[in-house]
């Protein structure tokens, strides 16, 4: 099987995230993980599924050889977003000119094709290097990263270093911005549209207060500043509020998106600012489910980072303001990194493709990367 059929075949498995308006019932990562098991248990692999949540399993792969040596892993993930609004069959993976569309055709699909292919080629000459190469697969990147953080709290201690399986245009992305997603509510009293004057109308209250965050939080959060990344950053990203248009709204809320920089990260975070900033502006502004993920910065004369440069010269060391699995990775312990074929600009996309040549690269790259620890061993 090559690089281009397996892609196809696996945009044909439906693994779309149930979350954020998934535009399909065919949800959940269990098929694409039974799919990925019986091909790569064929090929010497010791494969395993470890049930996150009901029917949305993280695969761990094992390759061919001792155990007795250090781990790496090839970790691309198993889920897609959703598919309302998209210009074909999602899950149609034709050819299309030079292309291959459908969904996860570039994220993250295609890089996961390009690596299970490199692997798959080399099975036997996995089992005699001096590093071990596996396949890790996690499940709900797309919302919240519960794999990659059930795979970090297990299997952290078992692994050196991490890549994680995204539409990198081959460049390594060794550091990444966090992002927090809260809630802030405002609070009103109700009141017949009438007599407006009687009410306290909170969308009104959340607006002006949205404003000022906005404005003057988006100033502060651009002082925590990085070379590669850029300023710490704020969107307010949903607005809800009232009833009826003639009840003066009672209550109002709004979800807001901050990328944070390491140097915010160490600062304490974007939520410790945000909760700050309402109190010292004595905003009126409850924050609700806040949800914080880490950046991630790994250190770019790591011995695997060099390996691949070596394995692949022409690569890039650059950084994304996205976020990924690798972040958690590398947030306990795993010196982690973003790679693979395919452009970030076709993620997500209503005609998402990978160009074949630009998958065949991919292909091509981890085959040299895997290839560079027989020529090139590793102390």
């Amino acid at each position: 099987m090559n690089t281009v059929e397996l892609l196809q075949q696996l945009i044909r498995i439906p693994s779309v995230n149930p979350d954020n308006d998934p535009g399909t019932d065919q949800v959940g990562e269990q098929a694409i993980a039974d799919f990925l098991e019986d091909l790569l248990n064929t090929h010497g692999f010791t494969v395993q599924q470890e049930e996150v949540m009901p029917e949305r399993p993280n695969l761990i792969a094992r390759c061919p050889g001792s155990d007795d040596r250090p781990r790496i892993f090839l970790g691309p993930h198993l889920d897609t977003v959703g598919v309302t609004g998209m210009d074909f069959d999602p899950f149609c993976g034709d050819l299309r000119c030079d292309t291959i569309i459908g969904r996860g055709a570039s994220d993250t699909k295609g890089p996961m094709a390009a690596m299970l292919t490199a692997l798959i080629e080399h099975k036997e000459l996995l089992a005699e290097l001096p590093v071990a190469i596996d396949f890790v697969a996690f499940m709900a990147e797309e919302s919240a990263q519960h794999g990659s953080k059930h795979f970090a709290e297990w299997h952290a201690h078992e692994y050196v270093f991490g890549i994680a399986g995204e539409p990198t245009s081959l460049d390594i992305v060794y550091t990444t911005k966090g992002c927090l997603w809260a809630t802030v509510a405002a609070k009103g009293q109700a009141a017949h549209a009438s007599q407006p004057e009687r009410g306290s109308n909170a969308i009104m209250t959340l607006a002006a207060a949205l404003q000022t965050l906005h404005t003057d939080l988006r100033k502060e959060l651009a002082g925590y500043d990085h070379p590669v990344l850029g300023p710490s950053s704020i969107n307010i990203g949903t607005i809800q509020g009232g009833t009826r248009p003639n009840i003066v709204p009672d209550h109002a809320e709004a979800e807001i998106d901050i990328r944070l920089t390491p140097s915010l990260h160490e600062a304490g975070g974007a939520a410790k600012i945000l909760q700050q900033f309402i109190a010292e502006r004595q905003l009126p502004l409850e924050v609700t489910q806040a949800h914080q993920n880490p950046p991630m910065e790994t250190r770019t004369q790591d011995p695997f980072i060099q390996q691949l440069i070596q394995a692949n010269p022409a690569t890039q060391l650059v950084g994304a303001p996205w976020f990924s699995d690798a972040a958690h990775l590398a947030n306990a312990g795993i010196p982690s990194i973003c790679l693979g074929p395919g452009s970030i600009n076709q993620a997500h996309t209503k005609d998402e493709f990978i160009k074949i040549a630009d998958l065949e690269a991919g292909h091509d790259y981890f085959s040299k990367f895997i290839q560079s620890f027989r020529d090139m061993p590793m102390q």
